[in-house]
């Protein structure tokens, strides 16, 4: 004997789109001599003329983190002289800075810009998003009960679950301009850089019903 009670299943989907708040920038940086650990952002002359063009911008040294070094060596053997690549992930605390700390790295010649990461305030959207979802589910369960002449008697069942549809706004064919030597004299990237995503919040109701 099937023990399921007479029941009604409802979805509701709420989108919503979301601008970045803030954003990391992963930067590597050629450097001519090899230096270790945290004294490179001082000592090595590439990275420390790189960090003193961010400060002097106004972006505080706790913001560049060192994440790594890659040894170039033709001859298999380290040296301090050997030639190394740094690098860096600059957290960029408003996207407002985004374009002239842009300007600043293609002005660098050693530097190159690898990626960019945005990042979200997304708990609140994503909360409201799901009271949205459930009062949407519970509207159309209760104008389905009256048509059919039965009475919502209560959740037999839920579930929700959320995803991102990523809106990429920076396009790859704009890395070029990141990079020194020849392209250090591109045209200044002094522009408004926005990145968004939607987000959303999908719900799945199944309401008890009173019998049909």
């Amino acid at each position: 004997m099937d023990s399921k009670p007479d029941s009604i299943h409802v979805s509701a989907i709420v989108r919503e789109e979301i601008r970045a708040t803030h954003a990391d920038l992963f930067v590597t940086v050629r450097g001519s001599s090899l230096v270790s650990g945290n004294e490179a952002l001082k000592k090595a002359k590439e990275v420390s003329a790189f960090v003193d063009e961010l400060t002097r911008f106004g972006l505080g040294q706790e913001r560049v983190h060192l994440q790594g070094v890659q040894v170039e060596t033709s001859s298999g053997v380290l040296l301090k002289s050997s030639s190394a690549i740094y690098r860096l992930r600059i957290r960029c605390e408003s996207v407002d800075q985004i374009p002239a700390l842009l300007d600043i790295i293609a002005t660098q010649k050693n530097a190159a810009l690898e990626r960019m990461d945005w990042k979200y305030d997304e708990e609140p959207l994503r909360a409201r998003g799901l009271d949205a979802a459930i009062e949407s589910a519970k509207m159309k369960a209760e104008k389905i009960a009256a048509a059919l002449g039965v009475k919502l008697l209560g959740v037999y069942q839920f579930n929700e679950n959320t995803f991102d549809e990523e809106a990429q706004m920076f396009q790859p064919q704009m890395m070029k301009t990141m990079r020194g030597g020849a392209e250090s004299d591109a045209p200044s990237l002094g522009m408004d850089i926005q990145h968004s995503k939607t987000v959303q919040v999908n719900v799945d109701v199944e309401y008890r019903v009173s019998g049909f």
